[in-house]
């Protein structure tokens, strides 16, 4: 993918190792002589490691490299002890990293025994939290709202009335896979069609899902809070709309907070898209009902 990485002038580079301790997720080590760059998994690209460079040898460039993988910063972070872990924190925060954060007290949350100390008590969290849409208050934090389980009646005839139709509702689905991971952004079915970017579970919340959304429409689904490298998705996003050239793109989600994300990746993808095409958010409830649906 695309993304800012450290980027070093080997002839400028003296070898004092002054930008060593400014980078608190272990990319840069000084190997026979020079400053290198070990791997683009543990650049951030944010750059904490350019001021202490007496020699201007650092910069940021943007160019192809792995993505960043915070989950094996903290691996490697935690081993260096709870001052280079708050430093860290604190330079994710700083930039307004807030899901980079969040992720990283999600991992550490899950090592208290082998930390030795609260993560929870290692710094006001609550940018982090608001942003994994969990509970403003750390000392009440159990789970995102999303995750929350509850229970409801649906409307309509009494649950012990119905009756499975003798006319079950003929599927609207014209293609296969329908998985962000799984589709070819270039396959013919998509080629100048309404694209219909949907949620895991708008689905299985919406009764007239594919009579009333999906009718007319190519389908691709995911998960903005379970999926993993999505990244991915957004490379996909971009093909989408400059190779296959979609007419529109309907984003369909959950009301859960963490659903946002789906349109957060639509968004990036529209930043590096040579093409515009409209978008359409749809917000549903839980009880698969449509709370909104304006043009963005």
């Amino acid at each position: 993918m695309l993304r800012d990485v450290i980027r070093i002038e080997e002839d400028k580079c003296n070898g004092c190792g002054a930008c060593i301790p400014g980078c608190h997720e272990g990319a840069l080590q000084v190997i026979d002589g020079k400053a290198v760059l070990i791997s683009d998994l543990m650049c951030d690209g944010l750059g904490a490691c350019l001021g202490h460079c007496p020699e201007g040898a650092l910069s940021i460039e943007k160019r192809e490299a792995m993505p960043y993988d915070e989950i094996k910063v903290m691996q490697e972070m935690i081993k260096k002890g709870k001052n280079v872990i708050k430093a860290h924190l604190l330079h994710l925060r700083e930039h307004k990293e807030y899901e980079l954060e969040g992720q990283a007290m999600t991992f550490l949350r899950g090592k208290r025994e082998l930390l030795g100390f609260d993560p929870d008590r290692l710094m006001d969290i609550k940018p982090a939290l608001e942003y994994m849409s969990m509970q403003s208050s750390v000392s009440h934090v159990q789970a995102c709202p999303g995750s929350r389980s509850y229970a409801f009646r649906p409307e309509g005839p009494a649950e012990e009335s119905r009756t499975i139709s003798v006319n079950p509702v003929d599927s609207r689905l014209t293609h296969w896979p329908v998985q962000m991971h799984l589709i070819n952004p270039v396959a013919s079915h998509f080629m100048n069609a309404d694209l219909l970017l949907c949620a895991d579970c708008v689905g299985y919340a919406m009764g007239n899902f594919h009579s009333s959304w999906l009718a007319g429409k190519k389908l691709a689904i995911a998960c903005p809070k379970l999926d993993s490298n999505k990244d991915i998705y957004t490379e996909k996003l971009v093909r989408l709309i400059d190779e296959a050239r979609v007419n529109t793109l309907t984003v369909m989600m959950m009301e859960v907070p963490c659903c946002g994300g789906l349109l957060q990746l639509v968004k990036t993808a529209l930043a590096h898209a040579g093409r515009k095409v409209p978008v359409k958010k749809v917000v549903v409830s839980v009880k698969g009902e449509v709370l909104s649906e304006e043009w963005t």
